[in-house]
């Protein structure tokens, strides 16, 4: 287990007085001092304070039901598939929210989402310092690393993931919805936004293979460089027998209006499965993007893919390392009648950029 408290160093351009919960106006209002921020974690009867973060900052706008359910938060903390890291002052004032969840407790890579940094404690690196607590505690509890989606819409969330040592694994096109708001701001030129994928590597995983399709082997192999990953890209035996039928379900994520299929077992009738879903959730259900899911331990995502990718209308997004109980996933992405605003997407780094490049380049 990680250390439960830590006190960092924090300079300001005002003296916090307020406890939670305050105004940006009430921040403003105070005079110049240093201070230090404390970093511990949320138990499981202080859920409120996460949901009055998300309404400051994002109304009732932000893209996940749960952050407004304070016995949701509870549970969740109280099972273990939430770690809710908060930044406050001695005196109890809440600066920032970032935090760490798992899907099932057996998984080996945690997710990292939920940030929040208050307006007034904004360029003083509070969401780094929460991200490097909570990588601390990750990596003595054993996982193997995070995964966390930065906003493409500007570098600063791109940097600070970087100066932790995470590096980019692609880009979800149109991931965050155009209704999310941050402080709850109406924009009349609201669209959907793109985010770049990061992966935090903390611990060694297994040597393992990776059937990659040939098509995205140089890609996944800068990546597995880049993030000093223990994948190899190897070929698939030609004697594997494809079953006829695909094993997959589809995660509907209407907070999202987009959907997810999650392919277990590639079969010959992939893209046709996957087609007439597509065609379900774009067309009939009007969603705005459908991903796809393939598991890279599996030498049948190779051959399928390689054999029907011309029938598939999904280009690549990125990689999600260590993922699953299957390893790693290629997430493939498809859009319907949106307009992603892909020359607004910007990088913060030389690899981010080689992934743009080649995510752009692809879906044209």
């Amino acid at each position: 287990m990680g250390r439960p408290l830590l006190a960092v160093p924090l300079s300001f351009a005002r003296k916090l007085r307020n406890t939670f919960p305050m105004t940006s106006q009430s921040f403003e209002n105070n005079t110049a001092t240093e201070t230090e921020l404390y970093i511990r974690f949320l138990e499981a009867h202080e859920a409120e304070v996460l949901v009055e973060l998300i309404r400051e900052s994002y109304g009732d706008t932000y893209d996940a039901e749960w952050v407004y359910q304070p016995e949701q938060i509870a549970h969740r903390i109280s099972t273990n598939t939430l770690r809710s890291a908060i930044g406050h002052l001695a005196d109890g004032t809440i600066l920032g929210h970032m935090a760490l969840m798992v899907e099932e407790t057996t998984e080996r890579v945690m997710h990292a989402g939920v940030a929040v940094v208050r307006d007034a404690a904004r360029g003083h690196h509070v969401f780094e310092k929460l991200k490097r607590f909570a990588a601390q505690w990750a990596t003595e509890a054993g996982y193997l690393g995070i995964f966390s989606e930065a906003t493409s819409a500007h570098p600063y969330s791109q940097k600070a993931n970087i100066a932790l040592g995470a590096h980019e694994t692609g880009f979800l096109l149109g991931w965050i919805p155009s209704t999310v708001s941050n402080n709850a701001a109406i924009d009349p030129d609201a669209h959907r936004q793109s985010v770049a994928l990061f992966y935090l590597k903390l611990n060694n995983g297994d040597n393992r293979p990776m059937f990659v399709p040939k098509k995205h082997q140089t890609i996944v192999q800068s990546i597995l460089e880049t993030s000093g990953l223990h994948g190899e890209i190897v070929q698939a035996a030609s004697e594997i027998k494809i079953p006829n039928e695909s094993i997959l379900f589809v995660e509907e994520k209407d907070d999202h209006n987009s959907a997810v299929i999650h392919v277990e077992i590639p079969g010959n009738d992939l893209a046709q499965v996957v087609n007439q879903i597509r065609i379900e959730q774009i067309d009939v259900k009007d969603r705005d993007a459908v991903y796809l899911d393939m598991p890279l331990q599996v030498p049948n995502t190779q051959i399928v893919l390689e054999l029907q990718d011309p029938e598939l209308p999904f280009s690549f997004a990125g990689i999600f390392p260590n993922r699953s109980r299957n390893g790693d996933v290629l997430r493939l992405q498809s859009f319907g009648l949106v307009d992603l605003h892909t020359a607004d997407i910007v990088t913060a780094s030389d690899h981010g950029k080689q992934m743009l490049d080649y995510v752009l380049n692809d879906l044209r």
